[in-house]
């Protein structure tokens, strides 16, 4: 998301890739980490799961090789699914956004055509700035429902936002996309909005602020569910929230969890009045959520996200190194402390000095009978995308890349 000559992407806190001073680093890190509560740890005694690596690194796609164009970069957590014909779609890059198929995720081709993007509208009542198809799922392999994280950038247009900085005038929202040819070409569903601020984009100007970045999809006996991340504004904690919804028919039909119940509910402010409703962000989650999957030996949730140092774990501690990380529950409410599984930077962190960032992990089985690979076995895929750095800066030959992992469960003291 970050080595674009215009600053971009769900994660990212500015031009990554041209910077020379990395103090704006922190800044999205500060702007989503600020202590999130849950409504209830896993209590101890319980059965958790640890993830551990395995397997050499194995690159899935190269941006530099592959690409169909010079943004076509790993920007966001691999979403996959098989399509009817059997093969595997996955959806992984930029706001152009392509798909990558193959028969398996070792020889994975990115097709050219753009399936879905926004035409750059100023006007954020349109919800047609920079889109990113952040998850996806089907039933059937043809019709494909999909999430999209939005980036309303007022700083790019005029009269916008009483600032040129980027993260002070970006808006963030989630809206729902459908396909009906597996995948090839994505439109709008009625009612497309999902999750926004109840203030408009010329409200609280001079931070990030919106929903932003959701999670895989997976379905459960209670309906659809992905995590979404939000910076807060007044009365609403900053963190990361659970939404559901019955069916996928829109987007209008989520409500996040609000700590009693799935009634919160977050939708577009340019056509209905601000709204009081508020959701309660879920610890251990100090940003978005990579994946979630269902650990089918022991029937627990698998989460896997990054992590910086120091930010809050939202259970009274903070993170001890910068990483990728693990925590598992029963309850999508309720989750362990976290684990580490790669200690790395990550987008989050300060990269000078270092030879590669790591970010954006999503954990897939390729022997999933999921068609929406929302399960796993012992062992899956860790997969990421791969950053070089030079010197300060974020070099544009970006790669996914995937790892082996083991997945193990224990009883917690």
């Amino acid at each position: 998301m970050l080595l674009h000559a215009s600053p971009s992407g769900p994660f990212h806190a500015g031009n990554w890739g041209m910077i020379r001073a990395c103090s704006r680093l922190a800044v999205l890190a500060a702007s989503i980490c600020l202590a999130a509560t849950q409504p209830g740890a896993q209590p101890r005694g319980d059965r958790q799961l640890v993830v551990t690596t395995v397997g050499p690194v194995e690159v899935l796609y190269d941006a530099q090789r592959q690409g169909c164009d010079v943004n076509d970069i790993p920007d966001a957590p691999l979403r996959a699914y098989r399509t009817a014909e059997g093969t595997i779609a996955a959806f992984a890059l930029h706001y152009d956004n392509r798909r990558l198929v193959g028969p398996d995720f070792s020889a994975l081709k990115l097709e050219c055509d753009v399936v879905f993007r926004g035409t750059g509208n100023g006007d954020p009542a349109r919800y047609d700035d920079r889109a990113w198809i952040a998850a996806t799922y089907t039933e059937d392999g043809k019709n494909v429902f999909g999430l999209v994280h939005h980036e309303f950038q007022a700083h790019a247009h005029a009269g916008r936002c009483t600032s040129r900085d980027y993260m002070a005038c970006w808006w963030n929202s989630v809206f729902a996309i459908l396909s009906q040819d597996g995948g090839k070409s994505f439109a709008r569903v009625p009612s497309p909005v999902m999750a926004a601020s109840p203030e408009k984009s010329e409200i609280g100007q001079g931070r990030h602020r919106g929903f932003f970045n959701p999670s895989n999809i997976v379905k459960t006996n209670w309906g659809y569910q992905s995590f979404i991340a939000t910076t807060g504004w007044a009365g609403q904690p900053s963190g990361v929230c659970l939404f559901q919804a019955k069916s996928l028919a829109g987007g209008a039909d989520w409500r996040a969890f609000s700590g009693r119940g799935f009634h919160a509910r977050f939708p577009d402010p340019y056509s209905e009045p601000m709204r009081g409703e508020t959701c309660q962000p879920i610890a251990p989650f100090p940003a978005p959520v990579g994946s979630v999957t269902l650990h089918e030996p022991s029937g627990l949730w698998l989460a896997v996200f990054q992590a910086a140092q120091g930010m809050p774990d939202g259970m009274g501690g903070s993170y001890p190194v910068s990483g990728l990380y693990s925590a598992s529950a029963r309850d999508l409410t309720r989750w362990s402390a976290p684990r580490l599984i790669l200690e790395t930077k990550t987008l989050y962190d300060n990269p000078c000095g270092e030879s590669a960032v790591r970010s954006y992990p999503s954990l897939v089985d390729p022997a999933s009978k999921s068609r929406n690979f929302e399960t796993t076995g012992d062992v899956a895929l860790l997969t990421y995308s791969e950053t070089p750095v030079q010197g300060c800066n974020l070099r544009h030959e970006r790669r996914l890349v995937a790892r082996k992992v083991r997945i193990s469960s224990f009883f917690s003291q």
